[in-house]
């Protein structure tokens, strides 16, 4: 299943039933696991760790080097998880420092262009959307979206189940369940589409943008909102994660 007019360097570690198509080029500290697809011309260097299932198109870097001056021996990994699919042309940087690493979890969904760079952390069921750009230390929760052109600057945090829409320019935190857009960024509703076809219950939609009005349309500082929730919004696992979220960041998208 590995072509001959492939590279891959006798260390690498290549599970069962890999194929790996004309013109890749595989390093020696690689780890790919069982049934990954690495189509031609895709790039696998140094630090990468793949799980199972993974599809990586034509031209993608995986592991490549921090583009971060700080970096000098730039030892870190990039860990990827399973069944993710990375599109053409889409860059990943490993760790900035040795025992660090960028982490790319399950069933992700990448699109062109995408570029992770170093120590970001992409959790599970996520898409990013063509050409968006996630800096150094960004961190992306379960089932979160990115549509095309986003860009997050570092450590910028975003929120489960929520929704950037197209060239947005994130610079703070975005808690979870919303909708994201327009430049300068502003909230723009729960993302109640996505949420209800997910089979949240409607009673929690209407709990979560109650909670949502008094943090963005209370007119009150957000500590005081998150303390009006407590005692105005039935508690539930989603009211729980907003309080945690918010209190939890240094600054939220307002």
């Amino acid at each position: 299943m590995i072509s001959p007019l492939a590279y891959v360097d006798s260390a690498a570690k290549i599970g069962e039933n890999v194929t790996i198509q004309p013109f890749a080029f595989i390093e020696g500290d690689v780890e790919i696991g069982d049934n990954c697809i690495i189509m031609p011309y895709v790039s696998v260097l140094n630090g990468t760790r793949m799980g199972i299932g993974n599809k990586i198109y034509q031209n993608a870097v995986l592991g490549a080097k921090p583009q971060d001056f700080h970096c000098t021996k730039c030892g870190g990994k990039l860990v990827i998880g399973n069944n993710n699919h990375i599109r053409e042309n889409v860059v990943i940087s490993r760790a900035t420092e040795a025992d660090g690493s960028t982490q790319i979890g399950d069933d992700n969904f990448l699109m062109d262009g995408v570029h992770i760079c170093h120590d970001v952390v992409l959790k599970n069921h996520c898409v990013l959307g063509i050409k968006s750009t996630l800096a150094g230390g960004c961190i992306m929760d379960d089932y979160s979206i990115l549509s095309s052109n986003v860009l997050l600057q570092q450590n910028s945090h975003i929120g489960t189940w929520t929704l950037i829409q197209g060239g947005c320019r994130i610079s703070k935190d975005v808690p979870p369940y919303i909708i994201i857009s327009g430049n300068p960024v502003a909230y723009h509703g729960v993302n109640a589409v996505i949420l209800s076809h997910h089979n949240f219950q409607e009673r929690v939609l209407r709990h979560i943008a109650n909670a949502y009005r008094l943090i963005y349309q209370g007119n009150i500082s957000v500590q005081d909102a998150t303390q009006k929730i407590e005692e105005q919004v039935p508690m539930s696992d989603e009211i729980k994660n907003i309080l945690e979220f918010v209190r939890q960041s240094k600054g939220i998208v307002k």
